[in-house]
């Protein structure tokens, strides 16, 4: 039977430690739980919100007026170098039981925060990797018809940090199969303390934050990309620039408003100081979002939605 229950505390349960209660939460393992959660959330005309790891959410400081659906683990299954994960499983978790298997494909995106359903949503990748590419099918729900459909890697649109899924919210993902390739235990879990060291290295992995919170704009300003280089003595790659870089290029690392802060080791590092309001980060996205548009004609995108504003 669904266990709903009330004015749930939603800061604990994102990255950021921010945000006010939810009316009504529960906790569904499977798609039986999870459509009788929308039934539920239907008969008493309430909004709905499905949550994962919570790395890449903030809520109001007054809470969320509505049903937060958080998917629970799922488990992961591995059979030779086919893998099926649920969706509520943390990315880490995966990351690392599949290089104990000795598979190797995602053990660059060791680090990275939040849960195995909500990197495929948001193709996450790091150092040269995108879970996307391993990706070979996914099931989901689909809210509007309560219907379940796998989709194959062809059709979920697997692009920079998004995805059929992210463009259509009413697609729930339950769980998704990755097929990788045969490697060496020892050397994979080398790779990912090595991963784990670089990410630390370039920032505390322990802040209350979510990892970088804009997407690196594509920018074709030739100016703007050979000032990137001379500054850095860094080659471009593709068409894009770091959005910490163009962060910091405007004057903002380090910059507070409340108690919300731009790292001032990793500007595009928004990070709860340990006060920090929904308000106050909010502000500091739009501080950093206006600057850099203004002063270097670039229009930064928050991979951190806002949710329930």
């Amino acid at each position: 039977m669904l266990n709903v229950r009330k004015k749930i505390s939603l800061a604990p349960l994102t990255t950021f430690h921010i945000g006010g209660k939810a009316d009504y939460f529960v906790e569904t393992s499977g798609v039986l739980e999870l459509a009788e959660a929308f039934e539920y959330a239907e008969a008493h005309h309430l909004p709905v919100r499905v949550l994962g790891g919570g790395s890449n959410v903030i809520f109001p400081d007054a809470g969320f007026r509505g049903l937060i659906i958080r998917i629970l683990d799922g488990g992961i299954r591995i059979s030779g170098e086919k893998v099926s994960c649920g969706a509520g499983m943390v990315l880490f978790d995966v990351v690392q039981k599949v290089a104990a298997a000795g598979l190797a494909g995602i053990e660059h995106l060791a680090g990275i925060p939040g849960s195995f359903g909500g990197a495929i949503r948001g193709n996450a990748g790091a150092f040269g990797t995108e879970i996307g590419d391993v990706i070979t099918a996914v099931k989901v729900f689909i809210q509007a018809t309560g219907m379940i459909k796998e989709y194959q890697q062809k059709d979920c649109a697997f692009a920079y940090r998004t995805s059929v899924f992210k463009d259509n919210p009413d697609m729930i993902i339950l769980s998704a199969e990755m097929r990788l390739a045969e490697g060496d235990r020892a050397g994979l879990e080398k790779t990912i303390a090595e991963t784990v060291a670089k990410r630390e290295s370039k920032h505390p992995q322990d802040v209350k934050c979510a990892g970088s919170f804009f997407i690196n704009p594509v920018v074709r300003d030739e100016k703007l990309r050979q000032e990137f280089e001379k500054d850095t003595g860094m080659k471009i790659r593709g068409e894009t620039l770091p959005a910490g870089w163009l962060i910091d290029h405007v004057g903002l690392r380090g910059k507070k408003i409340g108690g919300a802060m731009i790292s001032d080791k990793h500007p595009n590092y928004l990070v709860n100081t340990g006060t920090a309001t929904a308000e106050n980060v909010m502000m500091l996205s739009s501080l950093v979002k206006t600057r850099v548009r203004d002063e270097l004609g670039v229009k930064l995108r928050a991979e951190v939605q806002f949710v329930g504003f």
